[in-house]
């Protein structure tokens, strides 16, 4: 079970929570959030996957964004259809490529262009709130790594409430996904009993439950949460 703390926004509280060491961390590029993210990414370790949340962003932002904060993983919080993530891994591939074609000609290391050893993934986010049509998510299998289930609110993520879980069990497919909404230490007891079905849950994706204001976490909780599951 996978561990993905998201809205991170402060430089000393993102490498305490770097010390804890979780598999994936979250940054939010969306203006209307208000753990939208505007600052500098600390280094660490290799082992966590830096991921930016976007809400239907223009395909050039989100490129130039994942160049910049060199990002392993985008996470897609809006409408985007399946047409748009082709052509954003389609542009993605093209770079990356690019960046390997002129880093062979660069002989110095230190001026060469920072390329991740594995492609960007892509994880395209569904809210659910009591029922939901798994048919919607057809298109979607073969374009995209995971998928994230969030509670349908009045935000794009963050709302700190949990869906009907229970609706999970019609889940038809092998794709895997994360499980997020409100998750907490109180939710301990329900993440173990459905961590035992025969979903494919990748991982769990935490965020305001854990937070002592929007975007700084509560390092002590984390660590217990990730130590139990």
């Amino acid at each position: 079970m996978k561990l993905k703390v998201c809205g991170m926004k402060f430089t000393e509280n993102i490498q305490q929570l770097a010390d804890v060491n979780p598999d994936y961390m979250g940054f939010i590029f969306y203006e209307k959030s208000k753990r939208n993210f505007e600052g500098i990414i600390p280094e660490f370790s290799n082992s966590i996957k830096k991921t930016g949340v976007f809400v239907n962003e223009y395909i050039e932002i989100v490129i130039s964004l994942v160049e910049e904060y060199r990002l392993d993983a985008v996470q897609l919080h809006g409408d985007e259809s399946v047409d748009y993530i082709i052509e954003l891994k389609k542009q993605l591939a093209e770079r990356r490529l690019l960046f390997i074609d002129e880093n062979k000609q660069i002989k110095k290391k230190k001026n060469q262009h920072y390329i991740s050893k594995n492609e960007v993934e892509i994880i395209k986010v569904f809210g659910i709130k009591d029922i939901f049509d798994f048919n919607v998510l057809k298109p979607y299998l073969d374009v995209v790594d995971f998928f994230l289930f969030d509670t349908k609110g009045k935000e794009r993520g963050g709302n700190g409430t949990k869906f009907d879980w229970s609706v999970l069990e019609k889940y038809p497919f092998d794709k895997p996904f994360f499980l997020s909404g409100g998750i907490g230490l109180s939710d301990l007891e329900q993440v173990q009993i459905i961590a035992k079905s025969n979903l494919p849950i990748y991982g769990l994706d935490v965020n305001s439950k854990f937070e002592i204001e929007p975007g700084l976490k509560n390092i002590n909780e984390v660590k217990s949460f990730k130590n139990k599951i």
